[in-house]
């Protein structure tokens, strides 16, 4: 019998897989156990429609971030930090102000788990921060970073 996967089974496969199983290990466990569905014609169409509309739902997400992309490359933030004498700067900025600085100067929402800092930054200057915004979508943005 051919079952289409509702969720990952260890030895079967994947969610949305098609796999052919016994009759009796498909009556008795896949489908009371909700794990599977028997592939007839009105499930294996459900089935395509849901991974178009899945396809279509991603290649939207892809080009607004490509959309984002291009107005986050297009700015640049500055963010001032204290400082001392002699131009020693007290801590560091991390992603969490620069994505504060990028909501009010920008007027874009770009979430701080998405900034990509190598190191931290602690003096001032002008730096290029990727930031990741889709799987296959890295912006890089330009910080200047000076003194309050």
């Amino acid at each position: 019998m051919k079952v289409i996967l509702l969720q990952d089974v260890k030895a079967l496969g994947k969610k949305d897989a098609i796999v052919e199983v016994n009759d009796g290990y498909a009556r008795n466990y896949i489908i009371p156990k909700k794990l599977g569905i028997e592939a007839n014609g009105q499930n294996m169409n459900n089935l395509k429609l849901q991974k178009a509309n899945e396809e279509k739902i991603a290649k939207e997400v892809y080009e607004k971030a490509l959309s984002l992309k291009g107005e986050v490359e297009k700015g640049e933030v500055v963010v001032a930090i204290k400082a001392g004498e002699n131009g020693k700067t007290f801590g560091s900025v991390s992603s969490k102000e620069i994505a504060k600085a990028v909501s009010d100067q920008m007027n874009l929402e770009i979430d701080k788990k998405k900034i990509q800092l190598p190191d931290a930054i602690k003096t001032f200057g002008v730096y290029q921060v990727d930031v990741k915004l889709h799987q296959k979508v890295t912006a890089v943005l330009k910080v200047k970073v000076q003194e309050a």
